[in-house]
């Protein structure tokens, strides 16, 4: 293919679902993959007025390197840093209600994610679609479908205050608090002490 008719196909099979696409580095990258051998030109095209495309096919060599890399990427885990896992590490900056506020909103948000993945999966079923070719879909939904789980779980747990340190949590909330309306956490003026 040439590399406007490769991302055309990406994008029509939903690869840029599954793949962080820079479309329009794309001409990089494929010079990039030349350069090292991974691909090579087969042919040059032009249709009708068009400019000249170069049609490449993979080599020897880049066959090789995409079954490694393919091999690292599905049997090797890797530490992945996602947003929502850092949100977390900070989450007692915010205060526990509008903490439960946020995490009820996510809930909502990941709810429209999986209503919107099941009409997808409809549509997949209706053109029977193979399921070797939805799998990363299926891993993705499952991962919205725990995350979900995972999330009404913490929720629960905070609005019961079984969440383990919820004391300490809402007691740094209150001495903030108290430090804004001019008093320390013990209730003290801090004007009275200057």
């Amino acid at each position: 293919m040439h590399p406007y008719e490769m991302a055309t196909t990406m994008r029509a099979r939903g690869k840029d679902e599954s793949v962080r696409l820079n479309f329009g580095s794309l001409y990089t990258v494929v010079d990039a993959l030349a350069r090292r051998g991974l691909i090579e030109a087969q042919e040059t095209e032009r249709e009708g007025r068009r400019p000249e495309r170069t049609v490449y096919r993979i080599t020897e060599a880049g066959a090789h390197e995409l079954v490694d890399w393919l091999g690292r990427l599905v049997g090797t885990p890797d530490k992945e840093f996602l947003g929502f896992e850092a949100g977390l590490s900070y989450l007692p900056v915010l205060d526990p209600d509008e903490a439960v506020r946020l995490l009820v909103l996510r809930c909502t948000r990941l709810e429209g994610e999986l209503g919107r993945r099941r009409a997808v999966r409809d549509e997949i079923d209706r053109h029977g679609v193979p399921r070797l070719f939805v799998v990363e879909f299926e891993y993705m939904t499952a991962l919205v479908e725990a995350e979900l789980a995972w999330t009404r779980g913490l929720v629960a747990d905070i609005e019961s205050g079984a969440l383990q340190g919820m004391e300490m949590w809402r007691g740094f909330h209150a001495g903030a608090d108290a430090q804004q309306d001019g008093r320390d956490a013990t209730g003290e003026s801090t004007g009275a002490r200057r």
